[in-house]
């Protein structure tokens, strides 16, 4: 058996330049919001709405291209490398036909909106917002699919680079759209997506340009004429993929639906739990990091014929990403009154902030044992089951739960956004212990094979 130490090194060795590449397109979110909250209460509000909407939307359906890293892994570990090309070409259609439909729905949000009830003032900002980062969607498609294809193969650093430059290019670009720099428009919160989008081409750009130029990729055949659609792959690529996706609908909905119910409670609520929910998303990295390197590593375990391997692995990852969430927990129960200060100015979002933070940490120990676990079974190419826990959990418990100790006073009187974060943390908890049930009966399946 692979000695524990080696196995942590590795995955640590995979994982942390996908901390980094993570971190760094979780900045961008940082720095919106932070850029934001120097304007008004309005901004920093309607960004925050706004990214909710267009991360339920675009999110959801790019997270179908989450299937290509174990995909990859399995041809990769099998040493079937000339087929990697002919899978990239596939997931080029899928990546067309989703694009579309992203688009559309940033162009046309009205169902989102109406859920939250906004000011007029909010809503005009919320729609130029999805409006403009519609333009960024094909790029934000042609990046993931980079990013899958460099994950699935090991070689994670250039998907690491890409996003450190994104990142050097996002806060100028903010500061040109947003506060109208040496002679461009002033957009305020608008200037947000509009430099993003811009970003994700300029990325998008510079990846694939790398990409095909580079004779580490030659092998994988990715010049090759892009063959026409195969019906027969896409429709193994998305057995896969589309569970996937529907997970993180689940898991992104859940969410994201959680800041558009708290909107309907103020500009100042809102904007609080904006800066709750950026900091659970931006601690929801390392994990995620840590769960995809477990997947490629446990994709190509088992295409290497490896499947004691690949259950060490899966719970060595579960053991060290555990550690390091319980520092973080700790980190933001005793750092939540700076934590706020930096996000917001104002006192009143401070203030309401500091008790969410706490709760974040609670809610970050089940994030974490959520996405590894998920992400390990992805490399075992499991996806239903997930998708069934995910839906009913994080949806009847979860958000169901938030709106009646949020808003109504079944239980009391209503406990605004405390109440939403209370379900939210019974609920990612119940998904964790769930997740790792099904994780050890399938990687123990796998031993008697």
């Amino acid at each position: 058996m692979q000695h524990p130490a080696s196995s942590t090194r590795e995955l640590i060795h995979l994982g942390w330049p996908m901390l980094v590449a993570q971190l760094a397109m979780m900045a961008n979110a940082v720095i919106d919001t932070a850029m934001a909250g120097r304007l008004t209460v309005i901004d920093l509000a309607s960004v925050g709405i706004a990214a909710s909407i267009m991360a339920t939307i675009l999110m959801s359906l790019i997270s179908v291209l989450l299937a290509v890293p174990p995909i990859i892994a399995h041809l990769h570990g099998a040493g079937q490398r000339a087929e990697i090309g002919r899978e990239i070409h596939q997931g080029i259609w899928i990546s067309l036909a989703l694009a579309l439909m992203a688009i559309l729905l940033l162009r046309f949000p009205g169902p989102f909106i109406a859920i939250s009830h906004l000011q007029p003032a909010v809503e005009t900002k919320v729609r130029a917002y999805l409006a403009a980062s519609a333009w960024g969607v094909p790029a934000a498609f042609a990046l993931r699919l980079f990013f899958g294809l460099s994950t699935g193969i090991k070689r994670p650093r250039p998907v690491m680079f890409f996003n450190l430059l994104s990142l050097a290019i996002k806060v100028p670009l903010n500061a040109l759209f947003m506060f109208g720099l040496f002679g461009f428009p002033e957009m305020g919160s608008t200037g947000c997506a509009v430099a993003t989008a811009l970003d994700a081409w300029l990325m998008a750009a510079f990846a694939w340009s790398w990409c095909m130029n580079n004779p580490r990729y030659t092998e994988f055949g990715l010049r090759r004429r892009i063959t026409a659609p195969d019906f027969a792959a896409i429709r193994e690529f998305l057995k896969l993929g589309l569970p996937i996706g529907l997970t993180f609908i689940a898991d992104v909905t859940a969410f994201t639906f959680m800041a558009l119910f708290i909107a309907r409670l103020g500009p100042v609520v809102s904007g609080a739990h904006q800066i709750a929910a950026n900091l659970a998303a931006l601690a929801f990295m390392i994990p995620l990091s840590l769960g995809n390197a477990t997947s490629v590593l446990v994709g190509q375990a088992l295409g290497a014929g490896q499947p004691q391997r690949a259950r060490h692995i899966c719970w060595e990852a579960i053991r060290f990403g555990m550690s390091i969430a319980i520092v973080l927990c700790l980190t933001f129960w005793l750092g939540a009154p700076y934590i706020a200060a930096f996000y917001a100015n104002d006192l009143q979002v401070q203030a309401i902030a500091i008790p969410l933070i706490v709760m974040v940490g609670l809610y970050h120990l089940g994030d974490a044992m959520q996405a590894i676990t998920v992400n390990a079974l992805r490399g075992y190419k499991k996806s239903v089951v997930p998708m069934v826990i995910y839906t009913v959990t994080l949806w009847v418990p979860g958000l169901g739960g938030g709106i009646v100790l949020g808003l109504t006073g079944f239980f009391g009187p209503a406990r605004g956004a405390p109440g939403f974060w209370l379900a939210a943390i019974a609920s990612i908890w119940l998904v964790g212990g769930m997740m790792a049930l099904y994780l050890t009966s399938t990687s123990r399946k796998h031993l008697t094979r």
